[in-house]
């Protein structure tokens, strides 16, 4: 195995050329020495599909939060043709804070690039996977957040869906989406929770 001139605190100048992903991954799933770690995650990134095996150590408890920290910053530079999004998105349904927050700066370093995704699973049928591409919206919050919302609320029959969105209009929503809002009444035939909803919307929208 070829060697790379280096310069880490614990004096070691050769560490191992990792030339391709799995001696990358090897290598970084058989040190303890967090600099030793941090030089194959820098490997393992510039490699086909090392993004999503990143992706796979940020959700590992073990991970700390320094190499998450870094896995987070690598990952957000990554070219958005190559980058892992749909499993940086995963990153949002997690439990541990930490984690989904750095997910959240993840995708917020795409930007505009994520809109496919959503648009994906915005106009799909499954009610869940529309539920979670609004709140990636929500979360991410980037420059066309609203007008998606605003497109899905002028067709989305599905009432948990519809009142998942109508909660985002209250923080991003503006004045001239209120008769929009007030729509939805109607359409879910006065049902309190949407009625409830709606209402809180609007006064969030007003201030």
């Amino acid at each position: 195995m070829a060697l790379v001139k280096t310069h880490i605190d614990q004096g070691i100048d050769e560490l191992p050329q990792l030339e391709n992903l799995e001696t990358a991954i090897s290598y970084y799933e058989t040190q303890d020495d967090s600099e030793l770690m941090a030089y194959a995650i820098d490997a393992i990134a510039k490699f086909d599909k090392g993004g999503s095996y990143l992706v796979k150590v940020l959700i590992d408890e073990k991970t700390s939060k320094e190499n998450a920290a870094r896995i987070a910053s690598i990952l957000g530079q990554m070219d958005h043709e190559k980058a892992p999004v749909e499993d940086v998105m995963e990153l949002l349904k997690l439990s541990n804070a930490y984690v989904r927050n750095l997910g959240i700066t993840v995708l917020q370093a795409y930007g505009g690039a994520i809109k496919y995704y959503i648009v994906k699973f915005l106009i799909g049928d499954d009610r869940d996977l529309r539920i979670f591409a609004i709140n990636v919206l929500g979360d991410v919050n980037f420059s066309e957040s609203r007008d998606m919302l605003v497109e899905l609320l002028q067709k989305e029959t599905d009432i948990n869906v519809a009142m998942t969105a109508v909660d985002y209009m209250a923080e991003i929503g503006e004045m001239e989406d209120i008769p929009l809002l007030e729509t939805l009444k109607v359409r879910f035939n006065d049902d309190p929770y949407v009625v409830f909803g709606v209402d809180n919307a609007i006064n969030g929208i007003k201030g």
